[in-house]
Order: C-alpha cells, then sequence, then structure tokens
C-alpha cells in the first residue's frame, strides 16, 4: 500500500468514527467533567438513578459530578432560593421530583435541562410542556398519567373489604386534580361514594385523618403528592389505630406501616431518569425528547398490618403481589 493510499485510508477511518462517535456535552468539550444536581431525600431512589447511569457509562468521580441535595425546601420561594445558589456553578442538567421543585426550577432557569418527575400533574395542562411528544422548551421527564390506577386500587380494596361502599380520599387539591377526578369516575363506576379531605403540608396529617373519620369510611385511599409522601409513617399509624384498611400508590408506604401499595415503582422511576441525562450529556435538546410514563407498576402488601388490622388478605390477592411484607 502505498503511503498516499495509506494516508487517505486513515482520513477515512477518523471521519467514519467521527460521525458514529456520540455528540459530547459543552462541558466534555470544554475538558470539564459534567455536574448533575440530584434532588431527593431517599438514598436507595439516588442510587437507583446512579446505577441507571452506571448502565450507561457514566461512572461517578470519572466521567460525571453528581452533586446530590438530600434536603432543603420541598416548595416555593425558599427552594427557589436555594437554587438560585446551586445553578451560580456550571450545571449540566437538575435532576428533580416533585411539581412544585420542577415549577420553582423553571423560574430560576429556561436553559438548564430539568428532568423532572411528576406523579400528580397533567404536565401539558399545567404548562411543564407544549406537548408529550415535544416538550419544545427545557422540561422533560416521567409524569404518571394512568387514569386506570385508581380503579385498580379500589378494586384491591373491594378484594379486602367485599362490602365497600365509603371510601375516604386524602389528597391535595393544589396539584392532584387529575388523580382525583380518576378516583371519582372509578368510584361511580363500582358504585362507591367518595369522602375526600385536603392535605398541604406533613403536619396536616392527624387533622386530615380526623376529618376523614367523621365520614365514617370503610377504608382510605391516598392519592400522591409531596406532603403526603412526606407524612406516610404518621397516615399509616393513624389508620392502624382506627383499623382501617389503606392503599397508596408511593411503594414505599407499606414499608411504613401501610396496608397496601399500587402504583410506580420508585426505584424503577429513578433508574428511568438516567436515560433522559444519557442523551443529555450526548447532546440531544431536552426540548425535543418525548414525557414517558413509568416503566414498571408494583402491587406490595404488609401482612403484619393485615393481622393488626385483623384483615385476611385473599390468597388470589397475595399470589398477584410482587412483594409481601411478613
Amino acid at each position: 500500500m502505498t503511503t498516499r493510499t495509506s494516508r487517505r485510508a486513515l482520513l477515512l477511518g477518523l471521519a467514519a468514527a467521527a460521525l458514529g462517535a456520540p455528540r459530547l456535552s459543552n462541558a466534555q468539550t470544554a475538558g470539564r467533567i459534567p455536574r448533575i444536581v440530584l434532588y431527593t431525600g431517599n438514598p436507595s431512589w439516588k442510587e437507583s438513578a446512579m446505577a441507571g447511569l452506571r448502565d450507561r457509562g457514566w461512572i461517578e468521580g470519572q466521567n460525571i459530578v453528581i452533586d446530590w441535595r438530600p434536603s432543603g425546601a420541598s416548595e416555593g420561594t425558599v427552594f427557589q432560593t436555594e437554587l438560585q445558589e446551586v445553578v451560580g456553578r456550571p450545571v449540566e442538567v437538575l435532576l428533580i421530583g416533585n411539581p412544585h421543585r420542577i415549577r420553582a426550577a423553571m423560574n430560576v432557569t429556561k436553559t438548564i435541562p430539568i428532568v423532572g418527575i411528576d406523579l400528580e400533574s397533567d404536565p401539558v395542562a399545567s404548562g411543564f410542556v407544549k406537548s408529550l411528544a415535544r416538550p419544545g422548551a427545557n422540561v422533560s421527564g416521567i409524569w404518571m398519567d394512568l387514569p386506570e390506577l385508581a380503579g385498580k386500587q379500589l378494586q384491591f380494596l373491594r378484594e379486602i373489604v367485599p362490602t365497600l361502599r365509603r371510601v375516604g380520599v386524602v389528597w391535595d387539591d393544589r396539584i392532584g386534580g387529575p388523580q382525583f377526578s380518576q378516583a371519582q369516575a372509578a368510584a361511580r363506576a363500582s358504585n362507591i361514594s367518595l369522602h375526600a379531605v385536603t392535605m398541604h403540608n406533613a403536619a396536616e396529617a392527624d387533622d386530615a385523618v380526623k376529618r376523614l373519620l367523621v365520614e365514617r369510611p370503610q377504608a382510605i385511599l391516598l392519592l400522591t403528592a409531596p406532603a403526603i409522601f412526606q407524612a406516610l409513617p404518621r397516615i399509616a399509624e393513624l389508620v392502624r389505630q382506627r383499623r382501617l384498611p389503606s392503599i397508596c400508590p408511593f411503594s414505599t408506604y407499606p414499608a411504613s406501616g401501610g396496608l397496601i401499595a399500587y402504583g410506580p415503582d420508585f426505584l424503577a422511576l429513578w433508574r428511568q431518569t438516567a436515560s433522559y441525562v444519557d442523551r443529555i450529556l450526548k447532546g440531544a435538546k431536552i426540548g425535543d425528547l418525548p414525557v414517558e410514563r413509568p416503566s414498571k407498576f408494583v402491587l406490595i402488601i404488609n401482612l403484619k398490618t393485615a393481622k393488626a388490622l385483623g384483615l385476611t388478605i385473599p390468597p388470589s390477592l397475595l399470589l398477584r403481589a410482587d412483594q409481601v411484607i411478613e
């Protein structure tokens, strides 16, 4: 092979490699390790997100920095002030759960990609994205738009309480409209009456349950909201004291002492976010990345709580459970 031919082959090979290689983020091309700011108070969820990143070749301390923020304000101007300080240094991606925080982050930056997890809102109607297929701005992520979820939750309660006619609902009316509407529709279809109370912060748990008990519900349905998540152990304790079966979409509810959870697997949910971070770091625009639904749902039953309530869980329901706490 001549020198000219060898040189030509080398140049063609380099060009092909360049075309096939992923586009790098501005941080990488500048020689700086990309920084991801991760907001979640649960260490296992943080580890799940990092595991998803490792699957895609992103290793903390080598080619990526994970700035984990496990505490801080959960919403409003206080969180917004905190975030303004956080983005004072270069950030490639903000990874945030909680609709209040996502909204605050949108007020802080119109350019930094925000990968969100929101189980309450309609992302289009709430103004987070322009459309599910093409979000359009600097926000995308995982939203739970599943009208059938409430129907399944009521079905599980009815399998435990065949005479079920009255269900108490705890929800946050500021953000939980879609879920509550779905629960109402499912209840009407099953000839069940719902009695709802609102809850805006964790400190209201005792009062919310007290107000609900006035309606003499036969079971309790907890909808998702940051305030409810923070109060899960206390709510579980209160409804156990009243010997009431309860169900919640948060997969952590049975471990907090609740009876049943049916909803997204939160470990899988946070792992799913790694796909967004990976694509953004390789040059994708977040406004072009479609909104996704949770990829995995789980049914978890706490048999210790069932025993404390004097309930027998039907074997057919136990067989369908992904996890049984004994």
